[in-house]
């Protein structure tokens, strides 16, 4: 199939392309940026005037819940061509079969990519390792525990030995198992609330484990949803330092506070918990400077009967891959980012964190570069909108940023040249 886009303003962050430009598209691939080959027949035209034409967005956190074809749908309506799936699926990622019909599921409904992580233990119950071979066979892109911290120091330093020997990535979010078992952050709000808080500490030990082990194995490790301003900070001595990680943030820790959570409102039940102002700017300046590689959906569907709880009791997480896109755009905007630099976070930074795990796409997501997977996100960058939960094609309706009015309105996504979504 063969199709033009035709007067977007083309923005590449990976090549630094950013020009109003025709894309031609042919079997998948970009064949060509502005000038359009000699006898070049497009099937399809999508006029993309006054809008941007960017890389497909790739999301490192997304849970796909027990309904695969509304999440998938959810992010080609987001502009998320390509997204990260935790192993804490149902049943748990934890042998190879359970990966291949994962792939075999998702490439049926012809939607997003999806790049699943397998469990780093059996069960996520962190004794027994799990095949890591096997698991990368099937299309596992690296390992990880979720939200279960290994209590077991010991397999944790086996898991990264195996995995630097054959070049497997790790996954790991920094949480103190017994420090992090609370629901909100530490600190006056949690007090004054009664609500059971989570230190700035469960972070940070947990970094200061990883890093050792990092520092013995060269394992490479990616770590997610970093939280706070301390824990920002041991991640840019340890990059100074040339150990082999690298991490990412929500978008929730992004926006919001722990002030946010308001009078109980258990759609900020999340996790990590929100914490304070100067944590949310830390992360803020460091996604901006480079130190966090990647910005996040953390998209995690909640149904209704797990939200409706008093806020301690409640299910954490909240829908966010419709979100993703006009989140960056609204960060972009406060913080006086560039669009193609803000773009970047939810682009090529994250394809880069996938890096060579990617096999054969290696290198041709995020981009919009000639001969590279036709993966486009169409959006208009002027358009507002207002966050309805209910008109979400996830089938989780709960987000701390209903009622929002944000920036940026997707019209189309292409995943390797086919339409998957049109507004």
């Amino acid at each position: 199939m063969k199709l033009l886009i035709q007067g977007g303003r083309v923005i590449d962050p990976a090549s630094a392309f950013d020009a109003v430009a025709d894309v031609a598209v042919a079997d998948g691939k970009i064949l060509a940026i502005g000038t359009v080959p000699a006898g070049f027949a497009a099937d399809t035209n999508i006029r993309a005037a006054g809008c941007i034409v960017a890389p497909g967005l790739v999301d490192l956190s997304v849970r796909l819940g027990g309904a695969l074809a509304s999440e998938l749908a959810a992010a080609v309506a987001g502009g998320v061509t390509s997204l990260v799936c935790p192993p804490d699926t149902e049943p748990v990622l934890d042998v190879p079969g359970l990966a291949e019909m994962l792939h075999y599921r998702s490439q049926q409904l012809n939607l997003a990519r999806v790049f699943p992580l397998g469990a780093l233990t059996r069960k996520l119950e962190g004794e027994v390792l799990t095949e890591m071979a096997g698991l990368t066979e099937a299309g596992c892109v690296g390992f990880g525990q979720a939200e279960v911290p290994l209590a077991n120091t010991q397999t944790l330093q086996r898991a990264l030995q195996y995995a630097s020997t054959f070049g497997y990535a790790v996954w790991l979010r920094p949480q103190e198992l017994y420090l992090g078992k609370g629901v909100a952050a530490s600190g006056p709000l949690a007090t004054r609330m009664g609500l059971s808080g989570v230190p700035v500490a469960a972070e940070t030990i947990a970094l200061h484990t990883i890093f050792e082990l990092v520092r013995a194995t060269r394992a490479r490790v990616h770590l997610c949803r970093i939280s706070s301003a301390a824990g920002v900070e041991l991640v840019r001595q340890a990059k100074a330092e040339g150990l082999p990680v690298t991490c990412d943030v929500s978008i929730n820790s992004l926006h919001l506070t722990d002030v946010d959570i308001g009078f109980f409102d258990s759609r900020m039940r999340l996790t990590p918990v929100l914490r304070q102002q100067r944590d949310r700017d830390a992360l803020r300046a460091a996604l901006a400077d480079g130190t966090v590689d990647a910005l996040v959906s953390d998209h995690t569907p909640v149904d209704e009967d797990a939200k409706a709880l008093p806020f301690a009791e409640s299910e954490p997480g909240a829908t966010g891959l419709e979100l993703l896109l006009s989140l960056t755009l609204k960060w972009a905007q406060d913080s006086g980012m560039s669009l193609s630099d803000a773009l970047a976070t939810i682009t090529r930074r994250p394809a880069g964190v996938l890096g060579a795990s990617l096999g054969a796409l290696a290198g041709e997501l995020g981009t919009l570069s000639v001969g590279a997977v036709a993966d486009v996100c169409v959006f208009d960058a002027a358009a507002h909108w207002v966050v309805e939960p209910d008109a979400l094609h996830s089938q989780g309706k709960h987000t701390p940023f209903g009622g929002y009015e944000l920036p940026g309105q997707v019209r189309t996504t292409l995943v390797g040249g086919r339409i998957a979504f049109a507004r």
